[in-house]
């Protein structure tokens, strides 16, 4: 599907383990060395939030010479473990950073693939790769575009140019930025009754590339951001969009304050979602355009971004459970906006 008519984190915090002490550390043996560390029991930090469990920062005890044994370096040898000279690890060589324009996996691939505003610079797939992008292959080529011959490469050399765990089911596509655009482009594309979203200071790539997907899938015309406290278009918020940034362009703009103006003087109802707003979002109306403004997980909407909604509203969660993942949240708000067009 191609971008029509355009030219181009407040979740609830759960608990976690107390911290607990950690354990006592085995005594030197005969012929150890003097002035081993002793373990710390009290002090420990405890660390948590965003969903995550807590945990015990602390400090496992050590011996002199670095080994948590307390065992003297020439009885560890005797052991037969050896190590390196001086105690420094074999080094293992630094992984390639990948491009910005690298995108990975079936879905964006595609997507990047088939849209005639992408220009694709270079394909490198694995056999069973080439294999899901047969009809797509067939789609460039029925619309003419300019496509280069992929590269057959081995799945490891994949595994290689992508961050440790990229799921890229062998297909990795290096592919020019796509046009930029600003809300007066937005304006223009957008129908009577068409919505957008906002996103003040969302900085996660994993939840920006989901409200993404959620926007294309209720029919939302954009995903605006602020520019200095959104992700990058990387593979990674690429690949949780699963083909929607080709679908939904990401615009990003210096000021989110003014591009609010702009778009409420374009005719866009601007609604902020938070936990504070009078009503549920289900009971406003929505005249016209619609704006959904979304805050960052934890801190929500800031401020002077709520004082430029025409309205606050929030989502009816029960007991004990306030709020949601701002990707989920969002997904439910354009739901609902979604099912009164």
């Amino acid at each position: 599907m191609k971008r029509s008519g355009f030219s181009n984190q407040g979740g609830s915090r759960a608990g976690g383990n107390g911290p607990s002490s950690p354990n006592s550390p085995r005594p030197p043996r005969d012929g150890g060395r003097p002035g081993a560390s002793t373990p710390r029991t009290q002090g420990a930090r405890v660390q948590g939030g965003h969903g995550q469990g807590a945990h015990v920062s602390g400090e496992r005890p050590r011996a002199q010479d670095g080994r948590a044994d307390g065992a003297p370096r020439a009885e560890r040898q005797a052991e037969g473990r050896s190590e390196p000279r001086g105690g420094a690890k074999k080094p293992t060589g630094p992984k390639a950073t990948p491009k910005p324009g690298m995108l990975y996996g079936q879905h964006p691939v595609v997507a990047a693939w088939t849209n005639p505003e992408r220009r694709c610079k270079a394909l490198l797939a694995t056999p069973a790769g080439l294999e899901l992008m047969t009809e797509a292959f067939a789609q460039a080529k029925a619309a003419g575009l300019a496509r280069p011959e992929p590269t057959v490469v081995e799945r490891e050399a994949l595994d290689r140019l992508l961050p440790a765990g990229a799921v890229h089911q062998g297909l990795v596509l290096d592919a020019s930025p796509l046009p930029e655009l600003d809300i007066a482009d937005v304006a223009r594309a957008c129908g009577e009754t068409d919505m957008v979203v906002v996103l003040d200071q969302v900085t996660d790539p994993h939840n920006v590339g989901a409200i993404l997907r959620s926007a294309a899938a209720f029919g939302a015309k954009a995903v605006i951001v602020q520019d200095r406290h959104a992700p990058e278009v990387t593979g990674v918020l690429a690949k949780t969009a699963s083909g929607a940034l080709e679908v939904v362009p990401l615009v990003r703009v210096t000021n989110l304050s003014r591009a609010l103006t702009e778009l409420q003087d374009s005719g866009f109802f601007c609604v902020g979602l938070a936990e504070s707003g009078p009503k549920p979002l289900h009971a406003l109306d929505f005249p016209g355009r619609v704006a959904v403004v979304m805050g960052s997980e934890g801190d929500g909407l800031r401020r002077l971004t709520m004082e430029r909604c025409d309205a606050l509203a929030h989502l009816p969660t029960q007991p004990p459970i306030g709020s949601l993942n701002v990707s989920n949240a969002a997904a439910v708000a354009l739901y609902e906006v979604a099912r009164r067009r």
